[in-house]
């Protein structure tokens, strides 16, 4: 199905500029004005460069058609993990230097100073975000919701679920509800047996399920009374809770947390420029200053130090990281070697699941 994409925001250097110098594709939402506020703001103010934003569903699903087709309109793509190994193996991304990148302040090097795994041959992490649920408060005033197994209990906890329209990260969600400890979910589900009981899982709510497509969707399906809980992106459900003071609660039990990368499509127009977009907003300065406006952790360990409070100036920020010491009490990191390998036979799978 292919993407609707939305233009959304485009920054000028200097006032009544005509055209942006390079083009970004983002998710929209709190996380565009993170980016927005931390990255473009002052890029465009120290380097001149003018950064437009656009919008989709899912920013790699372009890629592939553009580079094939020779028309590549876009210099940078926030894209998640399994995507970009997946489109550097296709030979669709520019590749990246890792010498490339500037070093802590303390002078050690980007590769030893980025995360494990964040720093690739085709991308760069910027952020650490999580899938997670959440729920009405008013929906539940006695016992509340607490576990991932909570979230499939429609007996003790009735009401609608909202989940992503994707089998990842449904599969790992459903099999940590179904008593599967994190550490083993994969060497679970890559077995036959595996995959069927997480289909199991899910076929036990599939009646309640109110599917979403788009980050900004689980909030207001929550906002709108549609479901009781959802799945949704940590700093989505923050946002929502915090910055409009919605009746949420968020649940980290059982959180799927990955990296978001930025790519460049192979033949981007505007290449150097790209490639000084996103050395300077993987700084460490600059990955701080991102979760002052939403709550995914910087992909660089320099940056941990710095992060402070958010944009309201009381809320203090490091708590709501996915990578805070008590929100990985039952924390799966996703694997995106799993799914680069299986994810077309299981996709076509989980769409046949659907329509039945």
């Amino acid at each position: 199905m292919k993407k609707l994409l939305i233009m959304t925001t485009a920054l000028a250097a200097t006032a009544g500029a005509a055209q942006a110098d390079i083009t970004v594709m983002s998710w929209g939402g709190a996380y565009e004005k993170s980016q927005v506020e931390a990255y473009n703001r002052p890029f465009a103010a120290k380097t001149g460069i003018a950064v437009q934003m656009l919008a989709a569903d899912n920013p790699a699903a372009p890629i592939k058609s553009m580079v094939e087709s020779g028309n590549v309109t876009l210099d940078v793509a926030d894209v998640e993990a399994t995507d970009a190994a997946r489109l550097c193996d296709e030979g669709l991304l520019e590749e990246i230097d890792p010498a490339a990148f500037p070093p802590a302040p303390d002078g050690t090097p980007a590769v030893d100073d980025f995360l494990p795994g964040a720093l690739t041959e085709c991308a760069v992490a910027s952020m650490v975000f999580s899938t997670v649920y959440g729920y009405d408060t008013n929906r539940f005033p006695d016992e509340k919701p607490a576990t991932i197994a909570d979230f499939f209990d429609v007996e003790k906890f009735p009401g609608k679920r909202g989940m992503r329209k994707s089998p990842k990260p449904n599969l790992e969600l459903a099999l940590m509800a179904d008593g599967v400890p994190a550490a083993e979910v994969y060497e679970v589900l890559e077995t036959p047996e595996g995959l069927d009981r997480a289909f199991a899982k899910l076929d036990s709510i599939k009646s309640h399920i109110v599917w979403w497509e788009a980050g900004a969707q689980p909030p207001q399906l929550l906002a709108d009374g549609e479901v009781a809980m959802t799945t949704a992106y940590n700093g989505r459900l923050f946002s929502a809770m915090v910055a409009e003071n919605k009746p949420f609660a968020m649940v980290w039990d059982g959180q799927v947390y990955e990296y978001e990368l930025f790519v460049i499509p192979k033949g981007a127009p505007n290449l150097d420029e790209a490639m000084e977009y996103i050395r300077f907003a993987t700084d460490t300065q600059r990955l701080a200053d991102q979760t002052r406006w939403i709550s995914y952790g910087p992909a660089r360990k320099s940056s941990i130090p710095l992060v402070g409070l958010f944009e309201d100036g009381k809320t203090e920020m490091g708590p709501h990281m996915p990578t805070a010491e008590p929100n990985l009490a039952n924390a799966l990191h996703s694997s995106f070697e799993f799914w680069v390998d299986r994810d077309m036979e299981i996709s076509e799978r989980f769409n046949t699941w659907l329509v039945r």
